[in-house]
Order: structure tokens, then sequence, then C-alpha cells
């Protein structure tokens, strides 16, 4: 049986993550990249701790030779790692579905995972699954309002969000993907009108545990795929960084290109990564998730239900990690009985994903109103 992985951007904030799980589950894992050394690095540490792990690396521009190396490599499964999304194309989607491969991408970009349906016939003819948006959204956010669907009638409005801890690992692409939209007038919800723009509406919300946290406008897929599928009235999603002055700056800084400044701040995501990594000792490594889901329960009586994730002690960037690696797993063990190009919504249950994350230091919240 095929169980070979290979993971795009394997040494990546990200990638590095999945690699070390699907050594540790059994599986043989591939991390590609154009860096020989960081590779190496990685595959390094996971084999320190993981002695007759299965993985090795191989060097190669994706977005130059993949083809040739899917041919040579034949894995089951391809994971792609290497955004911003938001910036690309299906590409690599398509090369993987056409070399009978696999695919599951981590991407948040909007347009991209919405979209992504468009390879369906392609990838039913090839009898392959492809699955974009296979992170914390939408594959998280679908699988809380799968959970506790049952509790409502109907569901009149959903908010939720997600702040990091200061100290916590963050990549480069999930950097640039926020920094390309602040300021920016940002397409409305499904069934909305309302006008939005990136990294506005500033709020302060409480999140169990860590407590408050400043949060503002972040353009996702949840906006457009889950109000049809869940028959949500209103769906309002944000983003927040644990240190105000790091918040607040960037909140400054959307406003200067929603009145008409010519900035590019994806251009100065390096810097600015830099800039905002000095100030780690001002902040925690304790970071989480918080959703809010307001309705009518079975009874026509107004129902609202609170539900968190906590990440301490910087292990908040394995929770985007979970759905792929669920998902490549049972695409191995031929355990997911799918054909064709998806959003990942509803694809994987939180009782799998909360199990998944048993090993490390994050725990669920819920109550019920």
């Amino acid at each position: 049986m095929n169980n070979t992985i290979l993971i795009l951007g394997g040494y990546g904030n990200f990638g590095k993550r999945i690699a070390r799980t699907l050594v540790k589950d059994g599986y043989e894992v591939i991390i590609a990249g154009r860096s020989e050394s960081k590779a190496n690095s990685i595959i390094n540490a996971i084999i320190a701790d993981f002695p007759n792990a299965n993985i090795h690396a191989a060097i190669f521009d994706a977005e130059v030779s993949l083809d040739e190396n899917l041919k040579k490599l034949t894995p089951k499964v391809l994971i792609n790692t290497i955004g911003p999304f938001q910036s690309k194309n299906y590409e690599i989607a398509q090369i993987c579905i056409e070399n009978n491969v696999n695919y599951i991408d981590l991407a948040d970009g909007r347009d991209f995972v919405v979209q992504f349906h468009t390879l369906n016939e392609i990838s039913k003819e090839h009898k392959t699954i492809a699955i974009s948006g296979a992170s914390t959204v939408p594959a998280l956010s679908s699988a809380v309002l799968e959970h506790f669907r049952s509790h409502f009638s109907q569901i009149d409005e959903v908010k939720y969000g997600i702040s990091p801890g200061q100290k916590a690992e963050r990549g480069l692409a999930t950097t640039k993907g926020i920094l390309g939209y602040a300021g920016k007038k940002l397409k409305p919800a499904y069934g909305s009108s309302d006008e939005i723009y990136g990294w506005q509406d500033i709020y302060l919300q409480k999140i169990p545990e860590i407590g408050f946290r400043w949060m503002a406008n972040c353009d996702i897929p949840d906006l457009d795929l889950l109000p049809p599928k869940y028959g949500i009235k209103r769906i309002a999603f944000g983003a927040g960084l644990e240190l105000g002055v790091l918040h607040l700056g960037l909140w400054a800084l959307s406003w200067l290109v929603r009145l008409g400044i010519p900035l590019k701040l994806d251009n100065f995501a390096k810097p600015m990564l830099w800039m905002a990594d000095f100030f780690n000792f001002l902040g925690s490594d304790d970071g989480g998730m918080f959703m809010q889901i307001r309705g009518k329960d079975n009874s026509d009586n107004t129902r609202t239900i609170n539900w968190a994730i906590i990440a301490k002690d910087g292990d908040g960037p394995q929770i985007p990690t979970i759905p792929a690696i669920i998902l490549a797993e049972k695409i191995c063990d031929n355990k997911l009985d799918l054909i064709g190009a998806m959003p990942c919504v509803a694809l994987i249950s939180l009782e799998e994903y909360v199990e998944k994350l048993r090993d490390f230091k994050i725990e669920t919240f819920s109550n019920m109103g």
C-alpha cells in the first residue's frame, strides 16, 4: 500500500509540524522545497526523536519542476503549504490531479478556496480527491458548526475569531496574506450588503483563559461557504494580535491604505515580521479561537453557544495543521470515500480534530445558554 505523503514547504512553519506528526503516525514523508539545508535540518530533528522515521528530502522548485518530480516520486498524497494562496492559481493542484496524486492544501485565501470546485470535473476524471482550505478555517470552523447544529432550528449569527500568542511561531505566508488586504474593501459576506475593510472594525473580545484580545476584520472563505450551508443570517470573522501596540499599529496602517495612499503592505512582510518579533518579550505564547453561535433552538427559544479552543506553550500553530494530517492519513488508509475537488467544509468531525491534538497543551471550552 502506498502511504507516501509529499509536503511542499515541508520545512516551513506548518509543514514541519505536519511532517513530524505523520512520521510519528508511521507514514512515509517526503519534505520538498528549494533549500536542501533547511530540509535536512528538519529531517535530522525529526529522526532524533523518531529514529525509525521514514522521511527524506526532495529538492526542487514546485513552480518549475513539479510534474517531473511527481512522476519520479509517485506519492499518494501531496500537501501544499506554500502560500500565500491569495496570489496563487491552481497549477500545482492541477498537476497533481493529472498525475493521479491526491491533493490537499492549507489555503485560507477566500477566492482560492471558494472557487476550488472548478477543478471538480478533472479531479473526477482522474479519480482523485483534491481538497482546499484544510486549515483552521474553514475546516475547524465548519467542524464546530456541524457539532452544534442539531441544537438549532435556525442559526441567526456566527461571530468568531483567532488570536495567536505573541511568542508563537508566525509564518511569512500568513503575514503576507493579511497585509495583502489590510485597509482594502472586502467583498461582503454571503447574503450581506455591509461594507467591510480589512483589519478594521476593531473590538475587544474576551477569550477563555487568555483574557481580552483586540480583533479586526479578516477575509476568509468561510464568509462565502458557511452561510448557505448552515443557513447563517449574519457571519463575522476577526483576527487579532496579542499585543495592542502591534494590533493597533496595523490598524493605523490599514487606514492609510483605505484613504488611498499607495502602500503595498505585503511587500514589507519580512521587516514587519522581524519588528513584531522584537516585541516578543512583552507577550505570551498562549493563543486561541472563539466561536459564538446564536439562533433559535428546536423549541423556538433563543439559544447561544460559546465555544473556544485555547493553546498554550506555543502550541497554537499545531491547530491549523490538523485537517491536512487527518485527511492525508485517511486517503493513505483508503478511509476517505470521496472523489472530486472541494473546499474543506464538514470533512472532519470536531471529535477527530480534538483527538489529534491530545498530545499538545490545547483545551476546548463550551457553554450553552
